[in-house]
Protein backbone atom coordinates (compact mmCIF):
# COMPACT_ATOMS: atom_id res chain seq x y z
CA UNK A 1 0.00 0.00 0.00
CA UNK A 2 1.68 2.71 -1.26
CA UNK A 3 -0.66 5.66 -1.17
CA UNK A 4 0.35 9.22 0.14
CA UNK A 5 -1.27 10.20 3.60
CA UNK A 6 -3.81 13.16 3.20
CA UNK A 7 -4.13 14.87 6.05
CA UNK A 8 -7.32 16.81 5.11
CA UNK A 9 -10.83 16.88 6.80
CA UNK A 10 -13.14 17.48 4.41
CA UNK A 11 -17.10 17.31 4.04
CA UNK A 12 -16.93 13.62 3.23
CA UNK A 13 -15.38 12.72 6.67
CA UNK A 14 -17.56 14.83 8.63
CA UNK A 15 -20.27 12.89 10.39
CA UNK A 16 -23.24 14.57 9.59
CA UNK A 17 -26.67 12.80 9.31
CA UNK A 18 -28.81 13.18 12.16
CA UNK A 19 -29.87 9.37 11.66
CA UNK A 20 -26.57 8.30 11.78
CA UNK A 21 -25.34 10.36 14.75
CA UNK A 22 -28.64 9.15 16.51
CA UNK A 23 -27.67 5.59 15.86
CA UNK A 24 -24.57 6.42 17.12
CA UNK A 25 -25.61 7.68 20.78
CA UNK A 26 -28.32 4.60 20.51
CA UNK A 27 -25.70 1.55 19.22
CA UNK A 28 -22.15 2.95 20.07
CA UNK A 29 -20.04 2.57 22.99
CA UNK A 30 -17.83 5.21 24.68
CA UNK A 31 -14.20 5.72 25.77
CA UNK A 32 -13.39 8.66 28.39
CA UNK A 33 -9.87 10.57 28.66
CA UNK A 34 -10.55 13.41 30.46
CA UNK A 35 -11.35 16.30 29.37
CA UNK A 36 -13.64 13.98 26.44
CA UNK A 37 -15.84 11.95 25.99
CA UNK A 38 -15.67 9.76 22.62
CA UNK A 39 -18.73 8.07 21.63
CA UNK A 40 -18.10 5.35 18.59
CA UNK A 41 -19.34 2.55 16.56
CA UNK A 42 -17.54 0.18 14.38
CA UNK A 43 -18.95 -1.57 11.37
CA UNK A 44 -18.15 -4.10 8.45
CA UNK A 45 -17.35 -2.19 5.19
CA UNK A 46 -20.15 -3.44 2.38
CA UNK A 47 -19.03 -3.02 -1.55
CA UNK A 48 -20.66 0.18 -1.72
CA UNK A 49 -19.27 2.11 0.91
CA UNK A 50 -16.16 4.05 -0.92
CA UNK A 51 -12.49 4.37 1.01
CA UNK A 52 -13.40 7.94 1.86
CA UNK A 53 -16.76 6.89 3.89
CA UNK A 54 -14.51 4.55 5.94
CA UNK A 55 -14.12 6.60 8.91
CA UNK A 56 -16.40 9.67 9.59
CA UNK A 57 -16.07 12.04 13.02
CA UNK A 58 -18.04 15.04 14.59
CA UNK A 59 -17.32 17.24 16.92
CA UNK A 60 -19.12 19.11 20.06
CA UNK A 61 -18.46 21.63 22.30
CA UNK A 62 -21.13 21.99 25.47
CA UNK A 63 -23.26 25.58 25.42
CA UNK A 64 -23.20 24.91 28.69
CA UNK A 65 -19.86 25.56 29.67
CA UNK A 66 -18.76 27.91 26.89
CA UNK A 67 -21.66 30.48 26.43
CA UNK A 68 -19.81 32.47 24.16
CA UNK A 69 -19.88 30.69 20.65
CA UNK A 70 -16.92 32.23 19.94
CA UNK A 71 -14.86 30.24 22.63
CA UNK A 72 -17.12 27.24 21.58
CA UNK A 73 -15.72 27.66 17.47
CA UNK A 74 -12.13 28.20 19.31
CA UNK A 75 -12.06 25.02 20.86
CA UNK A 76 -13.76 23.05 18.53
CA UNK A 77 -11.64 24.57 15.42
CA UNK A 78 -8.46 23.05 18.33
CA UNK A 79 -10.27 19.83 18.10
CA UNK A 80 -10.32 19.31 14.58
CA UNK A 81 -7.02 19.97 14.10
CA UNK A 82 -5.25 17.68 16.51
CA UNK A 83 -7.95 14.89 15.16
CA UNK A 84 -6.96 15.69 11.53
CA UNK A 85 -3.12 15.39 11.95
CA UNK A 86 -3.47 12.25 13.57
CA UNK A 87 -6.07 10.15 12.18
CA UNK A 88 -4.35 8.77 9.21
CA UNK A 89 -2.99 5.69 11.43
CA UNK A 90 -6.30 4.55 12.31
CA UNK A 91 -7.62 4.92 8.78
CA UNK A 92 -5.09 3.12 7.50
CA UNK A 93 -6.44 0.23 10.24
CA UNK A 94 -9.52 0.46 9.25
CA UNK A 95 -9.18 0.30 5.94
CA UNK A 96 -6.74 -2.91 6.50
CA UNK A 97 -9.07 -4.90 8.63
CA UNK A 98 -12.23 -3.71 6.31
CA UNK A 99 -13.52 -1.73 9.08
CA UNK A 100 -16.09 1.42 8.97
CA UNK A 101 -15.51 3.85 12.16
CA UNK A 102 -18.16 6.87 13.11
CA UNK A 103 -16.75 8.20 15.85
CA UNK A 104 -18.09 11.78 18.03
CA UNK A 105 -16.16 13.59 19.94
CA UNK A 106 -17.87 15.67 23.50
CA UNK A 107 -15.82 18.25 25.10
CA UNK A 108 -16.89 18.23 28.83
CA UNK A 109 -15.29 20.56 30.89
CA UNK A 110 -15.51 24.37 32.10
CA UNK A 111 -11.53 24.94 31.31
CA UNK A 112 -10.55 25.33 27.48
CA UNK A 113 -7.06 23.72 26.76
CA UNK A 114 -4.17 24.97 25.12
CA UNK A 115 -3.60 23.05 21.49
CA UNK A 116 -0.44 20.93 22.53
CA UNK A 117 -2.69 19.34 25.54
CA UNK A 118 -5.39 19.00 23.47
CA UNK A 119 -3.31 17.57 20.71
CA UNK A 120 -1.60 14.69 23.27
CA UNK A 121 -5.19 13.78 24.49
CA UNK A 122 -6.67 13.23 20.88
CA UNK A 123 -3.41 10.70 20.46
CA UNK A 124 -4.39 8.74 23.55
CA UNK A 125 -7.87 8.10 22.44
CA UNK A 126 -6.48 7.37 18.70
CA UNK A 127 -4.55 5.20 20.72
CA UNK A 128 -7.33 3.61 22.54
CA UNK A 129 -9.31 3.09 19.68
CA UNK A 130 -6.87 1.08 17.75
CA UNK A 131 -6.45 -1.03 20.43
CA UNK A 132 -10.65 -1.56 20.73
CA UNK A 133 -10.58 -1.82 16.84
CA UNK A 134 -7.83 -5.04 17.10
CA UNK A 135 -10.23 -6.69 19.55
Amino acid sequence: MNEQLRYTLGKNERLKSSKAIQLLFDKGAQVSLFPFRVIYLIGEKDANISDEDVLKAAFSVSKRYFKKAHDRNKIRRRIKEAYRLQKNQLLLQLKEQNKTLQLFFLYNTKDPMEYDALFTKIGQLIARLQKTING
